[in-house]
């Protein structure tokens, strides 16, 4: 299990424990954390959960694939260093303190 902070564009922060096995993405839906959609349920076919990741944990996720990549193209205001794709970081027990913000907007 690993505590993850999530932080909406306005700053409000939610901090919840997501079980390990489980992606970035589907804590958030799973506890109501407002700022990522999720449109295709995490199958990597669109951009509504893209988020920024904390700098001090980007070197610290596994990296992007290809279609992550292509997927960000969409994202709206990608950042090329922070911007990832929640469906496709798997939660473990070594994400335990990550923090993701949300873009103003999810397109």
């Amino acid at each position: 299990m690993a505590k993850i902070t999530y932080i909406e564009h306005n700053g409000t922060q939610h901090v919840v424990d997501v079980a390990n096995g489980l992606t970035v993405m589907e804590g958030a839906r799973d506890n109501g954390i407002p700022g990522i959609e999720a449109d295709c349920g995490g199958a990597c076919a669109c951009s509504t959960c893209h988020v920024y990741v904390a700098p001090d944990w980007v070197e610290k996720l596994p990296a992007k694939d290809p279609m992550e990549e292509d997927m960000l193209d969409f994202a709206y205001e990608p950042d090329p260093a922070r911007s990832r794709l929640t469906c496709q970081i798997k939660v473990s027990d070594a994400l335990d303190g990550l923090v993701v913000q949300m873009p103003e907007k999810q397109i």
